[in-house]
């Protein structure tokens, strides 16, 4: 294949081992085959590290599953060697440590499994990875790049899994819906087994992969749901989905709280515990819900205030502060993420010498600069009188 293939498949619908499968997808049976992976729809949390519950599933589970829904032959499967890089082939999918993979944020900082493919054209190896993500150290976006022999091997120096595909005949159907979750039993056991961890950061910092998991998945069925064409698309299940990531962005913001010795939002449990089980109603009964809307708050806040924090978030975000005045939501700006949010918000605090209330940093303020500034001045009410000189006068 050639490094300029484009990547046409919506690589963020999906987590990083499911996307390169989704990819080999749609370019052997057509650029929405990819849905398929969205038909199932679950929650039945299993054992995981550190004694908690886990969403997570294993590679062999997930490529049981996912290899007849997207038309995928298992050719080969093998573990290779440390010191024994795998050799590139057309349909070679590579599952190892992103640890050593140069071009992924999570390179030098974390030790996870990623996938990408392994390809080969006239010039040597070609790695494709469609993963698409925000993290702490960057932003991961869908690629192709050229390995050499001592890059591959420097990417991949430990064991690795290899799995050769080939297009399975015939292409495969738009499946069947399969809907199977969890009663409230051990919805509540799996609230339970996080809030009542002693390890609160270990707690908070899983909670963040689980959330984002179980969002990810409901953005990936409710988009199943819609069709190729979008035609289905219900402003119910796109309100559950939106939820859904407001939620994954709290629980992050809550771990990095945690993090420095902070409380953490109080609700989390309950907004966690009440969107399991709304899955069933929105998933799984097909009957029409009204759409909570939240009302804004109405406080005022002062100019000199207003300002500072639109410096700030301009600062953050490296945009320029007249943009940030104008934006109908801070989400519009360029390079806005939920870690940006965390970098705002602490600047702020060392800043004006304040700690923001943990349950006021939810999406629904943080969002927003007026939602930003509402926090802040709730702070300062019990900040000492020179933080509150600061921010009225807009000194330092």
């Amino acid at each position: 294949m050639s490094t300029d293939r484009p990547i046409t498949t919506d690589c963020r619908l999906f987590d990083c081992v499911q996307v390169n499968l989704a990819i080999l997808a749609d370019r052997w049976h057509g650029v929405h085959t990819h849905l398929n992976l969205g038909s199932v729809l679950r929650f039945w949390p299993t054992p995981g590290p550190a004694g908690l519950p886990t969403v997570e599933r294993s590679l062999a589970d997930q490529l049981a599953e996912a290899a007849p829904l997207l038309g995928l032959d298992i050719t080969e499967q093998a573990r290779t060697r440390a010191g024994e890089p795998p050799e590139p082939a057309q349909g070679r999918y590579i599952v190892s440590d992103a640890y050593h993979l140069p071009w992924v944020p999570y390179a030098g900082q974390r030790h996870m499994e990623h996938s990408f493919l392994l390809e080969a054209d006239a010039h040597g190896a070609v790695v494709v990875d469609g993963y698409h993500n925000e993290t702490p150290w960057g932003s991961a976006r869908p690629l192709t790049r050229r390995l050499d022999r001592a890059e591959l091997a420097a990417a991949v120096p430990g064991s690795a899994t290899t799995v050769t595909f080939a297009p399975a005949r015939p292409a495969p159907a738009t499946p069947a819906t399969v809907i199977d979750l969890a009663d409230d039993a051990t919805i509540d056991a799996y609230v339970s087994a996080y809030t009542g961890h002693p390890d609160r950061v270990a707690a908070f910092d899983r909670l963040t992969l689980e959330t984002w998991l179980l969002a990810r998945s409901r953005r990936l069925h409710a988009s199943f749901l819609d069709g190729p064409a979008g035609l289905a698309a219900d402003p119910v299940r796109d309100a559950h989905v939106a939820a859904w990531e407001a939620l994954a962005e709290s629980v992050y913001v809550g771990y990095r709280r945690v993090a420095r010795g902070r409380s953490a939002p109080a609700g989390t449990p309950d907004r966690l515990a009440a969107q399991l089980r709304r899955d069933r109603e929105v998933f799984g009964a097909g009957t029409a819900h009204a759409v909570a809307r939240a009302e804004t708050a109405a406080v005022t806040v002062p100019a000199p205030l207003r300002d500072r924090v639109a410096d700030t978030v301009a600062a953050v975000l490296t945009v320029d502060v007249a943009g940030v005045l104008d934006a109908d939501s801070l989400a519009d700006l360029p390079g806005f993420t939920s870690f940006r949010v965390v970098e705002i918000i602490e600047r702020l605090e060392h800043d004006l010498s304040v700690e923001c209330a943990a349950d006021d940093l939810v999406p629904e303020n943080l969002h927003h600069l007026d939602g930003i500034g509402r926090i802040v001045l709730s702070a300062l009410h019990t900040a000492p009188e020179p933080a509150r000189i600061a921010a009225r006068t807009g000194g330092n």
